[in-house]
């Protein structure tokens, strides 16, 4: 059937067989199925629900929530009910929801759990009587949010027929969602969606993905994020069970209890999963250490489709049968497909792993581009490792004048919600979106991302720096776990490193002197000289004035809950630049 709405999805379930498992989240320890007509009931109950509560076409609702179920249904009974969807990351802070719910002109918000509810309590009791909550977790004193569902069960013949008509006059142009993106300064921007905009997107990924009802898939990226719902979508299209992880924490043992045919990531996630493998191979003695290594660096110089001619693929059968068959096998061993954006994973990773049969597929695109502009396919000709693939479908993109990466097509926003001057800045008068990133394109079809136009800096020599071309080659660093570059108006560029902090605390604890603090990481005369060789090494592939000349090693992990890093885990530059102002202040004598 043709899907030009996302809640066509719901349509699209009842031409195929039932499905027992086709959303799940582990609650209590044991996995909850929902199943295809599970799915579609609390849906269109949802749908009458909001109906009933007064909610009309237009109006918009709030949902702080982690990934579950109950989010769908919430989902897709306000898209056929004309309403719009507002979701939220659920790290932000109590002025930054404040901000959200008043800014969007929310009239309910939807919770998952009493830790969300407690993290939004401050900012909806600023704003009592002006807000409903319900939660999908029982809240002691907050509304459940099955008041909603049963509200539908028995509504009347008139809520069915209203609501059957708005449904029909839901075109593709139709505002669906907005969609606040997290931002590294000020207040975040709401990103204006249309029902065109996502269904493009996730019709034009499900080709690529090509998964089927027989697979499952592991969601892994938050369903606020349009990365995540792009990948839930496009699961719900090919007819695949998605099952959703519960944390960060607990992925290779969901990975292990449902062995997913795919999963969705960010690039920090891959590094994660590469540290932890690197981690266990250290720890290998004689003959099986050596084989581990040797399989590795094989891995790193992997070239697809047996470019590197037939001995490297004899030797490459040979590291799989030995050991790239366990790194499948501890991903559940069904993984084939990888879908990954939101940052620039190292090209080592991405090599590697689809050195070891997990093929990792690299995209991008933006929130204001639903998101996918550009994605790698796994054909020959479509494929080329360290770049963010070709165009998706009905898409086009070309390069400015001044390297900037520009995009049209049916997945660019309608435009930034109340800022219609933001919104001319941002797409020009032939309907070009200008992404801000510098980019450029090799042999007329593949695009390499190389920096933020806005985070370009100049030395006092006049000298240019990009400086997320300088992070991504230190990245590639097994010791390095985070890297901004800095130096702007100074002689000479700069970086403060956060380190891999356990890769130094197995290392010492090996020694029998495991440190109390970072601190005294940071400060051991050996590890210093390791990461000034580490230095001098990765400077080698840099020109003079790109060159690290100083740096300081600080004690504290970067994250999004201590302020460094974005929801979407890219450098909140400024705020890190003010968190570690003396610290620059001595590196450059001020």
């Amino acid at each position: 059937m043709n899907v030009t709405r996302t809640f066509d999805l719901l349509d699209l379930y009842r031409t195929r067989p039932f499905k027992e498992d086709a959303l799940c989240f582990k609650q209590n320890g044991q996995w909850k199925k929902f199943s295809s007509q599970e799915y579609i009931e609390n849906s269109y109950n949802f749908c009458y629900g909001l109906h009933e509560l007064g909610l009309r076409k237009g109006d918009m609702v709030v949902t702080v929530s982690s990934n579950r179920p109950e989010w769908n249904f919430a989902d897709m009974g306000m898209a056929m009910a004309g309403i719009v969807h507002v979701p939220v990351f659920t790290s932000l802070s109590p002025d930054e929801y404040e901000y959200i719910i008043r800014n969007s002109g929310a009239r309910i918000v939807l919770v998952s759990d009493n830790r969300l509810y407690c993290c939004l309590a401050s900012a909806l009791e600023k704003m009592k009587g002006d807000i409903r909550v319900y939660s999908f977790d029982n809240i002691r004193d907050v509304a459940s949010w099955e008041e909603i569902l049963n509200l539908g069960k028995s509504c009347s013949g008139e809520t069915m027929k209203e609501t059957e008509r708005i449904k029909a006059e839901i075109s593709p142009d139709t505002f669906a969602t907005l969609i606040y993106t997290s931002g590294t300064t000020g207040n975040p921007k709401g990103v204006m969606l249309s029902q065109r905009n996502l269904v493009s997107n996730f019709i034009s990924a499900a080709s690529v993905f090509n998964l089927s009802p027989e697979n499952r898939y592991l969601s892994i990226l938050p369903l606020c994020h349009v990365g995540g719902r792009m990948g839930n979508y496009q699961t719900q299209y090919s007819g695949s069970s998605i099952y959703y992880a519960e944390s960060m924490g607990t992925i290779a043992a969901n990975m292990q209890e449902i062995k997913p045919d795919g999963f969705d990531a960010v690039p920090r996630v891959i590094e994660k999963f590469y540290d932890v493998i690197i981690s266990k191979g250290k720890k290998l003695k004689g003959i099986k250490k050596t084989l581990f290594f040797w399989a590795v660096n094989l891995g790193l110089r992997y070239k697809p489709f047996g470019e590197n001619g037939w001995f490297y693929e004899r030797k490459l059968r040979l590291a799989d049968k030995l050991i790239f068959s366990k790194w499948r096998a501890a991903l559940g061993g069904n993984v084939n497909i990888v879908g990954c954006g939101g940052a620039s994973l190292p090209a080592r990773l991405e090599r590697i792993f689809w050195a070891a049969g997990i093929k990792i597929v690299n995209m991008y695109g933006l929130t204001e581009t639903s998101p996918i502009i550009t994605i790698n396919r796994t054909h020959k000709g479509a494929l080329r490792l360290g770049s963010v693939g070709c165009v998706i479908e009905g898409v086009e993109v070309k390069i400015a004048g001044d390297g900037e990466i520009l995009c049209k097509g049916p997945n660019v926003m309608l435009g930034y919600w109340r800022d219609s001057e933001l919104t001319k800045a941002a797409i020009d008068g032939e309907g070009w979106f200008h992404t801000g990133d510098i980019g450029h394109i090799e042999d007329g079809i593949f695009l390499f991302v190389t920096d933020r136009k806005k985070e370009i800096f100049k030395l006092s020599n006049g000298k240019f720096i990009a400086p997320q071309v300088i992070e991504n080659i230190f990245r590639e660093s097994a010791v390095i776990d985070q890297i901004m570059v800095v130096g702007e108006h100074e002689k000479f560029a700069s970086a403060l490193i956060s380190p891999n902090f356990k890769f130094f605390e197995e290392q010492v604890t090996a020694e029998g002197d495991k440190p109390s603090v970072h601190e005294e990481i940071i400060n051991r005369p050996d590890i210093l000289s390791l990461f000034s060789a580490e230095v001098e090494k990765f400077n080698r592939k840099l020109s003079p004035p790109e060159r690290i000349s100083r740096f300081r090693l600080v004690p504290d992990e970067w994250s999004p809950a201590t302020g460094e890093l974005s929801p979407t885990l890219k450098l909140r530059r400024s705020f890190i630049a003010e968190k570690y102002r003396s610290i620059i202040d001595q590196v450059y004598m001020k």
